[in-house]
């Protein structure tokens, strides 16, 4: 059973892995090939690109890449055409998948879409263009299954594995042992993003905050994870021009270590803010987009929902303040920094709200994934 496959992103990365394993149990036969990350060829995915090459957010940043990403999806459709897999997964990245998706479908590919378009959120158009590229989508919020059946599209919520991997009450003394950090004094997270546009954003604002906040919190002690040995570099050059005398510790791969080691978190918005959830973390959000891309969401009125982060979404209420665009300055983000660091009882609903959410998380997400695409793969050679 040969089954193509195609993330763009690390938590993309990691979400495949977790299925293809399960798959492979389910099906000892079962071959995996497209492109991935360092999790998904460990799994025994034979890669045929790096998957540094679809890892690019925004409307306007997309436009370099856009010949460059066309043609790789179009060289993907043409071998596949030639050789179809029996079953076709497409993880997140919906901008490239859902149209390979399209194509694979019209010549009877089964087709599955991992992770739900955030059409709930933005550009709602796209339920039809979603409609037209896969037969199932695999949901990892309980939100989006609703959403899903309202607009008549075959969907599995499945959970999100990451719920199921992260205990319910993180050691924050043994994350701090493991990174060489003090006991007994505060700590901050800066996770300014996965990819190098990001960084490159948001790296001054975090540092400029974190500076902030060491000039009011004796012996404040910094942790940055990094997504590649790309993004470290980056940063540690940010860190000479605006993190000047910060006690910095950088790591790298290690985002939930470092998440459990602190304190309070400043995080940019994006799966990062779930995993700061799941560690139980009180966090301010920050987030800037390239301007044009700003101006063309904001203009078309393409969003629609009032928070951004995924932790507030899934809670309920906006426990995690939010500073977008012009507001996210190192001015802001450390006044709301501050106040976290200030106000243990505040600290302490905040952590017990995400364990509440945390809860209700919980489910074998690898075992029902595997076992739904397995039943649409059956289910299409009866047909």
């Amino acid at each position: 059973m040969r089954i193509g496959l195609v993330a763009a992103e690390p938590s993309g990365d990691q979400l495949a892995a977790g299925l293809m394993r399960r798959l492979a149990q389910l099906r000892p036969d079962a071959r995996f090939e497209g492109i991935g990350g360092k999790a998904m060829m460990a799994a025994g995915l034979e890669s045929w690109a790096p998957m540094e090459r679809l890892s690019v957010m925004g409307l306007v940043e997309v436009l370099g890449r856009l010949p460059g990403l066309l043609r790789l999806r179009s060289d993907l459709a043409r071998r596949w055409r030639r050789n179809p897999p029996d079953l076709f997964i497409g993880v997140d990245a919906p901008d490239f998948n859902l149209g390979l998706e399209t194509r694979l479908k019209q010549q009877g590919v089964p087709t599955v879409h991992y992770v739900c378009p955030t059409v709930w959120a933005w550009r709602p158009r796209r339920v039809e263009k979603i409609r037209r590229a896969a037969d199932l989508i695999l949901s990892i919020f309980p939100f989006e299954k609703a959403f899903l059946d309202r607009h008549g599209l075959d969907s599995a919520y499945v959970g999100h594995p990451m719920a199921a991997e992260y205990p319910l009450q993180p050691d924050r003394a043994a994350a701090r042992q493991a990174l060489g950090l003090k006991a007994g004094v505060p700590v901050l997270a800066l996770l300014p993003g996965s990819r190098r546009g990001e960084v490159q954003r948001l790296a001054p604002p975090f540092l400029q905050a974190a500076r902030r906040c060491a000039a009011s919190l004796p012996g404040l002690q910094v942790v940055t994870p990094l997504a590649t040995e790309a993004t470290m570099q980056d940063y540690r050059q940010h860190c000479r021009r605006f993190g000047a005398g910060l006690d910095i510790t950088l790591t790298l791969d290690n985002t939930r270590q470092a998440l459990e080691a602190a304190d309070v978190v400043l995080v940019a918005s994006g799966t990062a803010t779930f995993e700061a959830l799941l560690c139980k973390r009180p966090m301010v959000v920050g987030y800037r987009l390239n301007p044009l891309t700003h101006g063309i969401i904001k203009g078309l009125n393409m969003l629609k929902i009032e928070h951004v982060a995924m932790a507030n979404l899934l809670s309920g209420e906006p426990l995690a303040e939010e500073y977008l665009q012009g507001r996210c300055t190192g001015e802001n983000l450390a006044q709301a920094l501050l106040g976290l660091f200030r106000d243990p009882a505040r600290r302490a609903r905040i952590e017990a709200a995400y364990r509440q959410v945390h809860e209700g998380l919980v489910m074998d997400t690898n075992d029902l994934a595997a076992r739904a695409v397995l039943q649409l793969q059956e289910k299409s050679q009866h047909e």
